[in-house]
């Protein structure tokens, strides 16, 4: 059950096929866009709620705009896929998202928290189309044995760009916000002249981003894609002939998309407070808290590229199974030893979450055929977890303090360690890969 051996045929297969080496490229640079733009956002829960004065709760609805938006528009992406195929949904995407990045002009101007919300939510719903379009794009761009670890490899750049988002928060915002001890000084007109200040450096990094999604989008318009670009019709009707009724009835893909809820709320969770119980726990300044974040997003891109070297060796849903449970014990550690080892061990979380986003994908649309373009899209909706638990996670830390949020995270990485442990189960290998017996 450890390894499982590659055969002969498997090795020789190259992992992308050699006319979609340049699409390839071209789609992991999508991977790192979202991978910034995702993670600049985990900075923003702790910015905002000193900038407005609120509460862990009320900053959280930060991530639920965000991950909302993905639930929403996750179907509507599919059904631009079924229709023009692919790279017109990463294209709708890409453009989309953009949009929502200039919205954080007239955001900072008018200086509304709500503001702030609807460009969140714009530019998480072009992200969610792109990000539906995007992963099974890539899951079809080699042998399907190979897919999983084609995925984990696209995938690996994702955290390269989350690593530049954080590295932006810890250098050109969290350094330069108005200390709180100078706010309770300040007069009424001194008040607002910082908080005009501060939401414009909350601007900067967004328009960046904004700048460099127009220019992926041209280079992916003008670049053949020699996928199939009008698939054939999809049925999506209920029964068991249908779409809906083929996919409810897969177990596999049933509970893989349960995990991957509980993944992203897990992972949402984890980087979302990571600076918050830098501060409130181990008494670190709000600079110090961004660069402790940033150390856990490191982690995971090493983490990352090593667990796609590990798929290659060994089944996805083993790795997958121990990874989940090393989360699980790091989640505990960061409640009960309230130091700078706690802290450690919420950075740590890090690299069991590396392996999870794309492995789950990559099990849960193994032989679903052309239903993995719907399949994709309840996969991209489970990340609705990422918009509501955290939210419980907030309302736990208001109420029994930053590091007993963390059983939150822990019983989400438990739900997955569950979904690993059936996968493993009920999966065999075949050409290399685990398959479904359904």
């Amino acid at each position: 059950m450890a390894t499982t051996p590659k055969d002969t045929t498997e090795r020789s297969a190259p992992l992308v096929a050699r006319h979609l080496r340049i699409p390839f490229i071209l789609l992991i640079l999508c991977f790192a866009a979202w991978g910034m733009a995702a993670n600049l956002t985990d900075i923003l829960v702790g910015v905002f709620r000193g900038i407005f004065d609120m509460s862990n709760f009320q900053a959280s609805l930060v991530q639920f705009a965000y991950y909302g938006a993905y639930f929403l528009l996750a179907i509507p992406a599919a059904f631009i896929n079924a229709r023009y195929g692919f790279k017109a949904g990463v294209l709708v995407g890409l453009g989309l998202a953009a949009v929502g990045g200039f919205l954080f002009i007239p955001a900072s101007s008018l200086l509304v928290y709500e503001m702030f919300l609807l460009a969140l939510f714009v530019l998480a719903a072009g992200l969610s189309i792109l990000e539906t379009s995007a992963n099974p794009f890539v899951i079809g761009m080699g042998e399907e044995a190979s897919a999983t670890q084609r995925l984990n490899l696209a995938q690996s750049f994702n955290p390269v760009g989350a690593n530049v988002g954080v590295l932006m928060g810890a250098i050109l915002i969290l350094p330069n916000l108005t200390p709180e001890e100078s706010k309770t000084i300040m007069g009424e007109d001194e008040l607002l002249a910082a908080t005009e200040s501060d939401l414009g450096l909350v601007l900067q990094p967004y328009l960046g981003i904004a700048g460099i999604l127009v220019l992926i989008w041209l280079l992916i318009a003008f670049r053949k894609m020699e996928l199939p670009s009008a698939p054939a019709p999809v049925d999506l009707t209920s029964g068991r002939g249908g779409t809906l009724g083929r996919l409810w009835a897969n177990r596999h893909y049933r509970y893989g998309v349960v995990a991957q809820f509980f993944n992203v709320a897990a992972q949402t969770c984890t980087w979302t407070f990571t600076i918050l119980y830098a501060q409130d726990v181990a008494g670190t300044s709000p600079g110090e808290a961004g660069w402790w974040l940033q150390a856990s997003l490191i982690l995971f891109l090493i983490s990352r590229f090593v667990m796609t070297y590990l798929l290659g060796i060994f089944r996805p849903a083993l790795l997958l199974l121990i990874m989940a449970v090393f989360g699980v014990i790091c989640c505990l550690t960061s409640i009960f030893v309230l130091n700078v080892v706690g802290l450690i061990a919420v950075v740590a979380i890090s690299a069991s979450l590396s392996l999870m986003f794309p492995t789950i994908y990559g099990l849960s649309l193994q032989g679903l055929g052309p239903d993995a373009k719907f399949g994709s899209a309840g996969l991209v909706m489970a990340i609705l977890g990422g918009a509501l638990v955290p939210m419980v996670h907030a309302s736990v830390m208001d109420a029994a303090g930053s590091a007993m949020g963390y059983i939150v995270p822990a019983i989400c990485l438990a739900a997955v360690a569950a979904y690993a442990l059936f996968a493993l189960q009920n999966t065999r290998p075949a050409a290399g890969a685990a398959r479904s017996e359904a």
